[in-house]
């Protein structure tokens, strides 16, 4: 059954031999522009965390972290990790850069690692917003975050590109891994995350959480186990107005070096 939403082909895992070496800035009122990012050899990151890194004098550290932790697929205890998650935390962001999380969540398997390279997790019917959906048909980066709060106090981030298949086409693909966790309910669509960085998320500020036993309606459809009214949203105006103030450039938080390397000259200077 073909999608709801606009089908996209992506492109597959690689990236370009040579990553872009300007990062854009969104031109400010009074704020000068300054010469292009180049960045030299290929790094893992960003130009705008290199540029930080020089500015703040950790590039050495940074580089040991690359070496040490960051991989471009998933390892054998990342696999058994990812296996026991009940929750993942999931970056998006739409073709302009605007950013969404969300919480995706289900019983020890609900992620399912198809292989080193790939896994996939299960979309079931939700408030149709399509929120985080959506931004994956314009844009198919997405970050996950897992965290473990009650034995290993660690965390794993996952960075990859993403594919929308609907239910029957995804069982077709896999029929081994398309298991209901829902009972009595079918995904209506998978995400698949080809992956590209895996690496450890730090415990030292994890907090410690307790287990308790506790009844799941694990993608249900009714309002009230969903939480509904929650916040006393509904009746609400949707807008209100807003004090004026001068949007912040997107480097008002680094150092004067970095903020200007970061910034492009125009054309002509």
């Amino acid at each position: 059954m073909p999608l709801r939403i606009p089908a996209v082909v992506l492109p597959g895992r690689d990236r370009p031999a040579t990553p872009p070496v300007v990062v854009p800035a969104t031109p400010e009122r009074g704020v000068p522009d300054a010469p292009e990012v180049t960045d030299g050899p290929h790094r893992p990151g960003s130009a705008g965390e290199h540029a930080l890194q020089a500015e703040v004098g950790s590039s050495a550290r940074a580089g040991r972290f690359y070496d040490d932790q960051l991989r471009d697929r998933l390892l054998p205890r990342m696999i058994e990790f990812v296996g026991r998650m009940e929750m993942a935390f999931v970056a998006t962001s739409d073709a302009h850069g605007e950013c969404d999380s969300s919480l995706r969540a289900g019983p020890p398997g609900f992620l399912h690692v198809l292989d080193p390279h790939t896994l996939a997790y299960p979309e079931y019917r939700g408030n149709g917003v399509y929120a985080s959906l959506g931004n994956l048909v314009e844009n198919p980066h997405v970050g996950m975050l897992m965290v473990d709060f009650t034995e290993s106090l660690i965390g794993l981030h996952v960075n990859g590109r993403a594919r929308i298949m609907d239910d029957d086409a995804f069982r077709a693909v896999y029929p081994g891994h398309a298991r209901d966790h829902a009972a009595g309910r079918r995904a209506e669509r998978w995400v698949v995350v080809d992956v590209e960085e895996a690496y450890i998320h730090c415990r030292k500020h994890i907090p410690r959480m307790e287990r308790v036993t506790q009844r799941r309606a694990w993608g249900t459809d009714d309002p009230a186990r969903k939480g509904g009214d929650f916040f006393g949203a509904k009746g609400t105006e949707p807008r209100v107005p807003r004090p004026s103030r001068r949007r912040f450039p997107s480097t008002t938080h680094l150092g004067a070096g970095a903020s200007r390397t970061l910034r492009r000259r125009p054309h002509g200077r």
